[in-house]
Formats: C-alpha cells, structure tokens, sequence
C-alpha cells in the first residue's frame, strides 16, 4: 500500500471526522468523549495543522499538531494520531509520526511531547520508542478508559 502523507484538504473532512471518531468511540486512546460532526470537525481541524494519510485516493489516517501550551513553552509541541480501524497494523502510523516530527521542526517547534500515551496502547508506546522519544514516567490512574477503568499513562518527549 502506497501512503502519501499530505496536509488534509477540506474535501477530506467527512473521513478525517470518521476517523477521529473511531478512536474517539474506542475510548481506549483519546481523552475526548464527544464525537465530532460537519461543524464541530470543521472547527476542530481548521484549528490547527492537520495532515491525512492517503492511499489510492482514500483517507486512511491523519494526525493533528499543534502547540503543547502557550507563551514561554510554546515551543513544544503535541500531536495525536488516528488510523482507519480496518487498516491498522500496516505501519501507517509509523508514517504519520514521522511525518509530524519533520513538520513539527519546520514550523519551529524544539520538542515533541505527549501527555497521555495509554499504557495499554503498548504499539503507539513501542513505536514512540523507537522514534526516539524519551519516556518521563507514569501517572498513575492518568486515564479513564470507556470500560470504566482508570489507567496508568506515560508522560513522553523527543527533542527535534
């Protein structure tokens, strides 16, 4: 499967919506609770630098960058990845990361943080690890799964 990764056009908004909302129904990633819909994804995505991953055509994923605070931290920046449900395990992921690190550094951003990686989601872990991310610790209890757990997140940055 050949992935382009590009910034995400309006014509993309209905799959990235369908998209989010997958993760966002899961309840096992994302710290929302409320789906999107036509104008409340409009708002959300045109909010910040979003990029979709596209194979033959299609929407397969995408991520969100944007800055992780304001002001004097300003310079560090977060971002939050989502694939197609029915693709995943093809490395798509992967190539969004990536992605966002290169795109982070050219829109000036020094560092890469991530506030909430779920311990369960062990291959967005395993995969921050591998692209260099350093791993802070764990707060535990950090995230309240849809099943009604609570559970431990890692707290991670890489230096761009």
């Amino acid at each position: 499967m050949n992935i382009i990764i590009r910034e995400a056009e309006k014509e993309d908004l209905p799959e990235l919506i369908r998209i989010w909302n997958e993760v966002v129904e899961d309840g096992m990633a994302f710290p929302q609770k409320d789906l999107l819909d036509e104008k409340t994804g409009s708002e959300f995505f045109s909010s910040m630098y979003t990029a979709a991953a596209v194979a033959d055509g299609k929407v397969v994923g995408l991520y969100i960058l944007h800055p992780n605070n304001i002001g004097r931290i300003g310079h560090i920046a977060n971002a939050s990845y989502a694939v197609d449900r029915n693709i995943r395990g093809q490395h798509i992921g992967e190539k969004l990361v990536r992605d966002s690190l290169a795109q982070a550094g050219k829109q000036g951003y020094r560092i890469m943080q991530f506030n909430a990686v779920v311990a369960s989601n062990i291959h967005a872990f395993h995969l921050y690890l591998r692209e260099g991310f350093t791993d802070l610790g764990m707060i535990p209890g950090g995230f309240h799964n849809k099943n009604g757990e609570y559970e431990d997140i890692h707290v991670m940055y890489k230096v761009l």
